[in-house]
């Protein structure tokens, strides 16, 4: 974009141009826009727009002392016959076959040289490009010095490949000068096709009704006026209309003089421009709407679409094990330690889903590499398809056509990867489980400290039952009123670690339950990420697109 300002100013530098700063700043607005909606917008929408931006560049570095003028007709309608009156010279074929016009044919008024790269662009082939510069024409030609006029071929030829190529010629064209004749000026093709397709173009058009002489003098003002009617439903209001006689040089003077002006100002080329990027704008308009978009999905959708990654990434499953692993480690941490070793031949939990902290003996540190929490279920993949689907709809909802479908399409960008992610997320989350409570430690010291007392009233009563058994004197017991002390530590001992368990089971469920509400916590939080990075951030990247485009082709529709 930065050669098509470049060669605009140049072009234009130290002559007075109608504003074509302001041509300049449309044409930068239009690049910003396919830019913005590169890959999002589909291509056969955005063809135009490229065209023009580069059309722009290239037509006005090729020449910009150079005006294009095209003479566009029907079959018979005269216009070869007034290429060659306007040259004075015998260029192009002239004849009723159909089609007589096959090619472009090129006359240059002033040096050939200056012209030939624009007449390559164009294309029109050296054969058929003629110079009109004679010395014997003293200054009769001067008025026309930058002129380049084309005899187009026939639009309403029986060859489709001449009509192709008239309609690729016109695009390129700075002024059309559209001939027609008495007997066909209201024909349909020429108004429906052609002429109503250039009402944006009608600074940069001129009508001319050849062969006049063919009418009575009384005719003529009935069939311009006609004609000019016709032209005005078209929304060619203004355009010059001129009548011209072919075999007359007298017949081409209004022509002529027209000619000389546009020549001499120099501004066809911007004109015509200026109509293409208006077609253009108007053509993009539809695929933005009248107001900005949504800043983002809403808290609504996110949180929709966390619960939604949630399930699928087994977050209740996982929550309900953390549960069990801290009712498990606790009872065989504060438990009597006579059973201690039978609870740990139990299964951890934890480890059966290889999850971190599964082992509470390896580092804190440590991660798993993957889990093995059970793949979601037919209806949680439904769920999560339902949820981005929400999500999208709520942030293309006020968006036209075809945003919606490509907002859909970024929210679904990375539907693949999601369970991969989901289960790192897990597995990198840190569940609250790779550390003991301190309040276990106190509880199991207890445990230990009353065992230890039973055990000792255990070995204190077996020593005093074997000194009988062998005969020897008996020990003496010291007594807690009635009942001998080697007793009160066996059964207070015994009675005292039934008691703690008791006391600390409803204490480990209500701290079972705060680790699994942590958890379950924190996993929402990764899986929230997850959502964010995988699904929300590609659907704000598209609204963030929507919303340069949209303020790019409000700057473009700036006149």
């Amino acid at each position: 974009m930065s050669n098509v300002v470049g060669r605009l100013r140049e072009a234009f530098r130290g002559e007075q141009r109608p504003d074509p700063d302001a041509l300049i700043a449309r044409l930068q607005a239009v690049q910003r826009f396919l830019t913005a909606t590169d890959g999002l917008v589909p291509d056969a929408e955005l063809v135009p727009a490229h065209t023009v931006v580069e059309r722009a560049g290239t037509r006005l570095a090729l020449s910009g002392h150079h005006t294009v003028v095209a003479l566009a007709g029907a079959t018979g309608s005269g216009k070869s016959s007034l290429f060659n009156a306007l040259a004075r010279l015998d260029l192009s074929p002239v004849g009723v076959r159909r089609p007589t016009t096959g090619v472009a044919h090129a006359c240059v008024w002033g040096p050939l040289d200056g012209a030939s790269r624009l007449l390559d662009w164009i294309g029109v082939l050296p054969r058929h490009r003629f110079v009109r510069e004679s010395a014997l024409d003293g200054d009769d030609e001067s008025g026309l010095h930058g002129l380049v006029l084309l005899d187009l071929p026939d639009f309403d030829s029986v060859q489709r490949t001449h009509r192709l190529e008239v309609d690729r010629l016109l695009g390129l064209v700075d002024l059309v000068v559209w001939v027609v004749d008495p007997q066909k000026y209201a024909d349909r093709v020429i108004h429906t096709s052609y002429l109503r397709e250039f009402h944006r173009h009608k600074d940069v058009t001129v009508v001319v009704l050849n062969q006049v002489d063919r009418l009575p003098p009384t005719e003529l003002p009935k069939v311009l006026g006609d004609l000019r009617r016709l032209l005005d439903a078209d929304g060619l209001a203004g355009v010059p209309l001129l009548p011209t006689v072919a075999v007359d040089p007298a017949g081409l003077d209004d022509l002529r003089v027209e000619l000389e002006r546009t020549v001499a100002g120099r501004q066809a080329a911007l004109r015509r421009l200026t109509g293409d990027v208006d077609i253009v704008v108007d053509g993009l308009e539809p695929l933005v709407g009248p107001e900005p978009p949504r800043t983002g999905p809403g808290d609504a959708s996110a949180q929709e679409l966390t619960s939604a990654l949630a399930r699928t990434a087994g977050v209740p499953t996982v929550a309900e094990a953390v549960e069990a692993a801290y009712r498990h480690r606790a009872g065989g941490s504060t438990g009597w330690p006579l059973v201690r070793g039978w609870r740990k031949l139990r299964p951890d939990p934890l480890r059966r889903l290889h999850l971190p902290g599964g082992d509470p003996d390896a580092p804190a540190e440590s991660l798993v590499a993957a889990t093995s929490v059970p793949d979601p279920t037919a209806a949680q993949r439904s769920a999560l398809n339902l949820a981005i689907r929400a999500v999208a709809d709520r942030s293309a909802a006020d968006l036209p056509a075809p945003w919606p479908t490509t907002v859909t399409t970024a929210a679904r960008s990375r539907l693949t990867d999601l369970p991969d992610a989901l289960d790192h997320a897990v597995a990198a989350t840190d569940l609250g489980m790779a550390s003991r409570p301190a309040w276990w430690r106190v509880v199991g010291g207890l445990q230990w400290l009353v065992t230890l007392a039973a055990a000792a009233g255990l070995a204190w009563l077996a020593l005093g039952y074997a000194l009988r058994a062998l005969g020897l004197p008996a020990l003496n017991h010291p007594r807690l009123g009635e009942v001998p002390w080697p007793t009160v530590l066996l059964l207070g001992g015994l009675l005292a670690g039934l008691l703690v368990a008791a006391l600390t089971r409803p204490l480990i469920r209500w701290a079972a339950r705060r680790a699994r509400q942590r958890a379950e916590q924190r996993l929402l939080t990764s899986v929230g990420s997850v959502g964010e990075q995988y699904v929300l951030n590609p659907v704000w990247a598209v609204l963030a697109r929507y919303a340069e485009a949209r303020e790019a082709l409000r700057e473009a529709a700036r006149r």
